[in-house]
């Protein structure tokens, strides 16, 4: 798969299939990712890889704090605090892209509540990784995180296997802390299911949209 493909091809996936990723499978995605650049050549990333048991102590803990409704919070604002156009116009759209394919109406809370309890399985995926920043680090490490994350997506197109970057997974850090052994001087950032996509999954057909370039760019010297 050429870059091109891999950025064109890359998606969230939101069900897998039970298939085991071999541990050097992604010890070679993260390897090729661990190239992204950074400030200085700081490299800020520290990450937790869950399979087998582990993913499975970890998803128990967040599923049943999700269904006991225990209070989420993050270590940091992801989104706007504001919502405002056209960022809200756009969030909508998905919401009720992804909600019109899982079969859930708009008012059911129970069934909206039930997808996005789906989060805290990382999807069914067989890999689920947990990332996480030393917090005295500023906006720059931040970016240059964003990178690394976009690397591990594309080497893992690379390799035939699909993603979900997962913000819900930072919604309960204490949970995370006490089962990863991670300590209270790092923020957790984010999750990332891994594995291979299932095609019998209704969310999986959801196809975001993208603005067109004009939308977002100006070229200062038309060529």
């Amino acid at each position: 798969m050429t870059p091109a493909e891999a950025l064109a091809s890359r998606r969230s996936v939101r069900g897998f299939l039970p298939c085991p990723v071999p541990r050097e499978t992604v010890e070679r995605i993260l390897t090729l990712a661990a190239r992204a650049p950074s400030g200085s050549n700081i490299q800020p990333w520290k990450l937790h890889v869950l399979a087998g048991a582990s993913l499975a102590r970890v998803t128990a803990a967040l599923r049943a704090a999700h269904e006991a409704e225990e209070p989420s919070r993050r270590d940091y604002e992801y989104y706007p605090t504001k919502w405002r156009s056209p960022y809200v116009e756009r969030r909508r759209q998905l919401g009720w892209q992804l909600y019109g394919l899982t079969g859930v109406q708009k008012g059911d809370r129970a069934a909206g509540k039930r997808q996005e309890g789906r989060n805290y399985d990382f999807f069914g995926a067989p890999v689920g990784l947990v990332f996480t920043i030393d917090d005295d680090l500023e906006k720059g490490s931040w970016l240059d995180y964003g990178m690394f994350l976009q690397s591990i997506m594309v080497a893992a197109r690379g390799e035939g296997l699909d993603t979900c970057p997962q913000a819900a997974i930072a919604n309960y850090p204490d949970i995370l802390r006490r089962e990863l052994g991670i300590p209270a001087s790092e923020v957790v950032l984010c999750g990332m299911a891994l594995g291979w996509a299932d095609p019998e999954e209704p969310a999986n057909r959801l196809a975001s949209e993208r603005e067109k370039l004009a939308v977002f760019t100006t070229f200062h010297d038309p060529g």
